[in-house]
């Protein structure tokens, strides 16, 4: 498989996978709808998106911004992990040790028999009634912690209970605690259930009515016996109201910190960014004026870092290319005055001798053969030169950018008709018929008429030297902006490779094949220019021995830029076409593709019968959006080779040759 073979299916694959997901969506329910609410979306975006492409510094000030963030982060939750981890640690550890003294002493105050003063003597009148024991124990030991903690005392049970004071036997606490809610279920369970101090975090609720929010606590808790040798529980509260200040704190800090770090970061990137991104700016500016032709643009050099080392290597440059661009526009100046000079002091002497020539052509019936023949030569030989002078006079006006465009509205059809009048004695003699299509309607555009006749004329003569006697097929079209003329011979065609030098001056397919009316090697370069010159395209394609068709696209006002073309550069009966429409019309008998007679034989076959079914003319109400992908300004083409099967095979290329 060819390369190019290859890239061109590959390429034709894409477009059709992607018309074919236009169509997926444009079937789908909403499809509209939603390409309609995504571009609504994109548009306000493309700003922006434009300004983080174009912008190196916002990009480096953005990426230090979020990784000093994402640092700034990371170390912010480690620390404060850490500090509250160790706040915590050391509550627990206060907590435990306040629990069991406090433990101690409600054990201690349970086993104690008697009274030993005269205050416990008047309690002892009570002192059989557990409930208030309890109650006075709870207030004995709340006593000491100053708001340090508080104390809770439920019954003894199975720790199921319902959350409420009124489901727990005994339950009382001191500070206006709700101790059922304060202390949580599984706590009790395991109190209940096991033997030993227990801990756990909850949250401090106080009973209604006192208008105190809940707040976190560490609860510590244990089974101990009354006076009368009952078992039940006693929990201490340890606020955390403290700890969490202190946390809070400690999260301001770090938050306060760390937004300075990144503002302070965000800066010195800023900063250090703008030192660097400065100068390559200053250099891409100076890039963009040096390649618009102001080649006396400078960088300014100060210092001697590496930016400034830059600065002068860029001048260096500059400068050096300045010097070989004032060289090369010296030579091409004097190469370009050589060839003018040349060409118009040829033009004395050659009148002189095309005077003599022409005195010795008219006599050439005295003379012998061998004189006669002699003299026809060199009349052919001094047109042939004349024309020559003609075509390099041409090119020089091109090169030296003096070639001026006299545009005026024409109609194509006239200068078609003027090219195949001038064209029909050679038609004639090569045995070939030039046939016009697509000239019913008016096909007017804004062109020179003396160069849009010498580009036809050029291909006019071209396709019925290389046409092989066979019809050549003239085809106008106009569409949108743009009008066309594409010639198609059914000749010897283009190989592979010459796509890239069809349009080279001096160039030629066959350096053996001898030139019927002597041209000079200079014409589709001639024409390629004249086409540019009216911002339009002259673009070849052709399949080895399945002919050729060169295209001109002309806008239909001057200035107006091309979008497209309305002839396609493949014709319908092509090789690829015919085998394209052969297989779509499989299972049909009877039909025969685009391009062949209804007897099977093709244009090719045959000299014979020259009458080629021409392509149909095309359709064209309006060019597409995009521009042709062959119509590369000035010329292109494409070029199909002839593969083992005769199937279809297409390779691009950017010109024709013959």
């Amino acid at each position: 498989m060819q390369p190019g073979k290859s890239r061109s299916g590959s390429r034709r694959g894409a477009l059709r996978g992607g018309r074919q997901l236009r169509h997926i969506a444009d079937g789908a329910p909403g499809g509209p709808l939603l390409r309609l609410c995504a571009r609504l979306v994109r548009r306000p975006l493309l700003p922006a998106v434009r300004i983080w492409r174009r912008n190196i510094q916002l990009r480096v000030v953005a990426a230090t911004l979020l990784m000093s963030l994402a640092v700034v982060l990371a170390l912010g939750f480690v620390v404060i992990a850490q500090v509250s981890k160790g706040l915590l640690d050391a509550k627990e550890e206060a907590a435990q040790s306040q629990a069991a003294g406090g433990f101690a002493v409600a054990q201690e105050k349970a086993n104690a028999p008697y009274a030993t003063d005269a205050a416990e003597a008047a309690d002892n009148k009570v002192g059989r009634d557990a409930s208030t024991w309890m109650n006075s124990l709870v207030k004995q030991l709340a006593s000491g912690g100053q708001t340090a903690f508080e104390v809770a005392a439920l019954g003894a049970g199975t720790g199921e209970q319902a959350p409420t004071s009124q489901g727990v036997k005994g339950a009382r606490a001191s500070g206006n605690v709700d101790p059922t809610g304060s202390v949580p279920l599984d706590l009790r369970k395991a109190v209940n259930h096991n033997t030993g101090t227990f801990k756990t975090f909850s949250q401090i609720r106080y009973t209604a009515g006192t208008g105190k929010q809940p707040e976190p606590a560490l609860v510590v808790g244990k089974r101990l016996t009354d006076i009368n040798g009952d078992p039940y529980d006693l929990y201490y509260l340890f606020p955390l109201t403290q700890e969490e200040e202190s946390l809070n704190l400690v999260k301001s800090t770090i938050a306060t910190a760390g937004l300075f770090v990144v503002v302070l970061l965000s800066a010195i990137a800023w900063l250090v960014v703008r030192q660097i991104v400065t100068p390559v700016r200053m250099a891409a500016g100076i890039a963009e004026r040096l390649s618009a032709g102001r080649l006396q643009e400078r960088m300014k050099v100060t210092g001697e870092d590496d930016i400034a080392r830059l600065g002068e290597a860029f001048n260096k440059m500059a400068q050096n290319l300045q010097n070989k661009i004032q060289q090369l526009e010296e030579l091409s100046r004097m190469q370009r005055r050589f060839v003018s000079d040349v060409s118009h002091e040829l033009r004395t002497p050659l009148t002189t001798v095309r005077m003599a020539a022409d005195v010795i052509h008219d006599a050439r019936v005295d003379f012998d053969p061998i004189t006669a023949r002699s003299a026809e030569l060199l009349a052919g030989q001094l047109d042939r030169f004349e024309s020559l002078l003609a075509d390099l006079l041409e090119i020089s006006r091109f090169d030296a950018g003096a070639a001026d465009l006299q545009a005026e509205p024409i109609d194509l059809r006239d200068v078609v008709r003027r090219v195949i009048d001038g064209a029909e004695p050679l038609a004639e003699h090569k045995g070939t018929r030039i046939r016009v299509l697509g000239d019913t309607q008016p096909v007017i555009a804004e062109a020179d008429p003396r160069r849009v006749e010498r580009v036809l004329r050029n291909l006019v003569v071209n396709a019925v030297e290389h046409g092989e006697g066979r019809d050549v097929v003239v085809r106008l079209a106009s569409a949108g902006g743009a009008v066309a003329v594409a010639v198609r011979d059914y000749g010897v065609g283009l190989k592979p490779g010459e796509a890239t030098r069809v349009f080279n001056r001096f160039w030629r397919a066959d350096p053996a094949r001898a030139r019927t009316t002597g041209g000079t090697g200079l014409g589709l370069s001639i024409a390629v220019e004249d086409a540019r010159l009216h911002g339009g395209w002259l673009q070849a394609w052709g399949e080895p021995g399945g002919g050729s068709q060169f295209r001109l696209t002309l806008p239909r006002t001057a200035d107006e830029p091309l979008r497209g073309s309305p002839i396609p550069l493949e014709p319908e009966d092509s090789r690829g076409n015919r085998a394209r429409a052969a297989a779509e019309a499989a299972g049909r008998p009877g039909t025969a593709g685009p391009g062949t007679h209804p007897d099977g034989r093709d244009g090719r076959d045959g000299r014979a019968d020259r009458d080629p079914i021409p392509p149909r003319p095309a359709v064209a109400t309006a060019l597409p959006v995009p521009a042709d992908p062959t119509a590369l300004p000035g010329n292109g083409a494409r070029v199909v080779a002839r593969p083992a099967d005769q199937g279809p095979a297409q390779e691009d290329g950017t010109g024709g040759g013959r």
